[in-house]
């Protein structure tokens, strides 16, 4: 078995495997070393919005995070940590980028095509697991004059620490999470920072804090403390994702929760108008900050809502003409979360490639399947991203899936494991249906592909999504070797 990435799907994916008793399992890396997202994601401020006690594995507890929320540091040494202990850090080879996974239909086998330190190599599995994410191929957009300006350009997943801030003038392009983290993270050194808004954010408070020692102490001492608090957790997050696709009493809490917090941080006006999102909360990501607003009332920051319309030499300008002058410019402008398996060409069935079955959006039957490519399994896939709550519980229901597929492959139920195109379709229709009537269908995000189709969305509660996962349906799959 071929697992592609080492984050905390593919890693996740591996152990399950592993504890699932399929032992030859191999994780190619494109990276130095394990991490995924939170090894890459080095900027000022880093941090997650999910609270530490859900955003861990559930197989691997952890009563020292330090804080509530746990910023990159911490989650990737905890990561670093988990892959040791378990063992299937040995089974992960790093520096290794896939480039092309090809069926065979006689054989039943995966090639997987790979280029690394020594070249190119290839590897033979029966099942291929993908868990590249959603959110890890950075996007800068193509305006004119990028390549004229003068001083240094990067994306804030590909941090230049070599590129001094103290005393310059900065342009940060996007009011997304990660600028609403390193914004505030670069404010002491930068001269002046001008921050260019497309749309505004919802932004409210994050309920961060320090988890003292003796808090550490009761986690580590009191049976099942660990799981009470993570059960507590997931309920509340639950609520959030509740909040997302029904009209709820915590929706409306939230909006003036939000209305509150910008109220008392922001005093100007003019400023505070240009704050104020023009779509309905939820319609893109909710996001979490004590101290977004505050950096942007600073006498040295300016938030400028004219569209950029190019790049020169010195700085930025807008449509309205204006330049604004900037010696580094960074970029807060996100992924392409909906381009699954950027930049590797996948060949399946008859020569299908799903570069073309996804022409018109992604999609997967349960977010892990799609006709045409057996044993190929997405983690993080298509319609399995959340509004709120861990991503690390999807992921872990799709890694059982994932185990329950390998067991009937090794015990002869199933040769190669193909979901049946009407299960599919069906299926899509479902998930279609429900996210045309939630809130991201009613505005423009990262959410929907350029079509207007949301493929990156789970449309329910993560608890819906982990039964319908539970338990594998054969029926579902046609089998390779009858076909």
């Amino acid at each position: 078995m071929v697992v592609i990435g080492a984050g905390f799907g593919g890693l996740g994916a591996a152990v399950a495997l592993r504890r699932g008793g399929i032992t030859e399992v191999t994780v190619l890396e494109r990276a130095d070393d394990v991490g995924g997202v939170w090894r890459e994601n080095t900027y000022p401020g880093a941090a997650c919005d999910v609270p530490s006690a859900l955003y861990s594995w559930s197989w691997a507890p952890n009563p020292d995070w330090p804080r509530r929320y746990s910023p990159q540091a911490d989650i990737l040494g905890y990561i670093e940590r988990v892959a040791r202990e378990t063992g299937i850090r040995d089974s992960v080879i790093t520096g290794t980028s896939v480039t092309a996974l090809r069926y065979d239909d006689a054989t039943h086998v995966w090639t997987v095509t790979a280029e690394g330190p020594d070249g190119v190599r290839t590897y033979e599995a029966e099942l291929v697991v993908s868990a590249v994410g959603q959110l890890s191929a950075p996007v800068v957009p193509s305006l004119p004059g990028r390549e004229a300006f003068a001083g240094p350009a990067f994306h804030s997943a590909e941090w230049r620490h070599d590129v001094d801030l103290r005393g310059r003038r900065v342009a940060v392009v996007g009011t997304g999470a990660s600028a609403i983290q390193f914004v505030p993270g670069i404010a002491d050194d930068a001269a002046h920072i001008t921050v260019f808004q497309r749309s505004a954010p919802y932004v409210i408070p994050k309920p961060d804090g320090p988890r003292v020692r003796v808090q550490r102490a009761a986690l580590r001492r009191i049976p099942g403390l660990q799981r009470l608090e993570r059960r507590a957790v997931f309920w509340l997050t639950e609520q959030m994702n509740r909040a997302l696709t029904e009209e709820t009493w915590l929706k409306g809490l939230i909006h003036r929760w939000w209305r509150m917090h910008l109220r008392r941080t922001i005093a100007d006006p003019a400023l505070r108008d240009a704050l104020q999102p023009d779509y309905e909360l939820g319609c893109k990501r909710v996001l979490f900050s004590n101290t977004w607003y505050r950096t942007l009332a600073r006498d040295h920051v300016d938030v400028v809502t004219d569209d950029v319309a190019a790049l020169e030499a010195d700085g930025v300008r807008t449509r309205d003409g204006v330049l604004h002058e900037a010696d580094v410019v960074i970029w807060g402008t996100g992924f392409a979360a909906t381009d699954f398996l950027r930049g590797i060409d996948v060949t399946g069935r008859d020569g299908a490639r799903l570069a073309d079955v996804w022409a018109d959006g992604a999609f997967a039957h349960l977010g892990v399947s799609v006709p045409g490519f057996p044993g190929l399994a997405v983690v993080y896939g298509p319609n399995t991203n959340l509004g709120g709550s861990s991503i690390i519980g999807m992921m872990e229901a799709q890694s059982a899936y994932v185990v329950q597929l390998a067991q009937a492959m090794t015990q002869g139920r199933i040769v190669s494991p193909e979901v049946r195109a009407d299960v599919a379709a069906a299926y899509d229709r479902e998930m279609q249906e429900r996210l045309g009537t939630s809130v991201w269908a009613r505005c423009d995000s990262w959410y929907r592909t350029a079509s207007g189709r949301v493929s990156t969305n789970w449309p329910g509660m993560v608890a819906e999504y982990q039964r319908r996962l539970s338990q594998l349906d054969l029926g579902d799959f046609v089998d390779a070797a009858a076909s």
